[in-house]
């Protein structure tokens, strides 16, 4: 069979596979990648901590853990990546609270326990649903972090764009998953990126956002190109800090920052909370 021939059999099985609206939708082979196990809770490390069930905007039964800090220090609402589950953070949940604040993490729809299915729309339901419960509980957006590591960057900058934080600090955040499938499969892309529903699209959001903002990027991350995070930055609006790891790959951006990097988180929250 000639090149072009397998080819076009190669697409047309492509198009087939991941026909729009199909369970094998292409985002939930190439975006989401969802764990349902949860492998420990924070009282591994002897963090107190409620279990939190609440609702999405559109009626999704979601869980999450709140993790009570310091009186009068602010709180971080944790939007996690594309993989595993809120369980799978534990180690930067104990960091996070070495800082004093107080933290929501919570699971999209499909991972974890939490219900349904992901989508883009879905996670910014999710991500309304989540401030919302923290509402209830009497926080003020005015004392709120959103926090957004790689996919959970693109939930963070849109739930900004909506009801502005105290700040927004963004980890190896991308400009959009077109960039991001050009960027890393450029002919697959072409051929198929149509089929994809999700865009993510933090680069036409991010000059709208006028909250103080910090972006945390490692300089070898082999997910995210640095160049495409640095881009997110110069288009975003002052006050905005850069703050590039030298070392750190797409997941380990805490641990090869070592003190620099959550000496920038604390000047950060002070800067937010003046």
């Amino acid at each position: 069979m000639g090149f072009r021939r397998k080819l076009s059999l190669i697409l047309l099985v492509g198009v087939l596979f991941f026909a729009p609206g199909s369970e094998s939708a292409m985002e939930h082979h190439f975006i989401y990648f969802p764990d349902r196990s949860l492998v420990a809770t924070p009282a591994l490390f002897e963090l107190t901590y409620e279990e939190v069930s609440f609702a999405a905007v559109d009626g999704t039964r979601l869980h999450g853990w709140y993790l009570p800090g310091e009186p009068d220090r602010p709180l971080i609402l944790f939007c996690h990546g594309n993989a595993g589950n809120i369980s799978h953070r534990l180690d930067n949940l104990r960091q996070l609270r070495r800082l004093g604040v107080s933290v929501f993490i919570f699971d999209y729809r499909g991972y974890g326990n939490s219900d349904g299915k992901a989508s883009e729309a879905g996670t910014y339901s999710d991500a309304r649903g989540a401030l919302a419960w923290l509402k209830n509980r009497g926080w003020s957006q005015q004392k709120i972090i959103y926090f957004g590591r790689s996919l959970g960057a693109a939930i963070a900058v849109q739930l900004a764009l909506e009801h502005p934080p105290a700040g927004l600090i963004l980890e190896t955040p991308f400009t959009s998953i077109a960039a991001m499938g050009r960027h890393h499969n450029p002919i697959l892309y072409l051929a198929l990126g149509w089929l994809l529903d999700a865009r993510y699209d933090n680069l036409a959001k991010i000059a709208q956002i006028r909250v103080p903002l910090v972006i945390f990027q490692g300089d070898r991350d082999s997910i995210v190109p640095p160049a495409m995070a640095r881009q997110l930055f110069d288009t975003a609006n002052e006050p905005k800090i850069w703050h590039l790891i030298p070392g750190a790959d797409h997941n380990n951006t805490y641990e090869a920052g070592g003190e620099a990097y959550w000496t920038a988180w604390s000047e950060f929250l002070s800067q937010c909370s003046r």
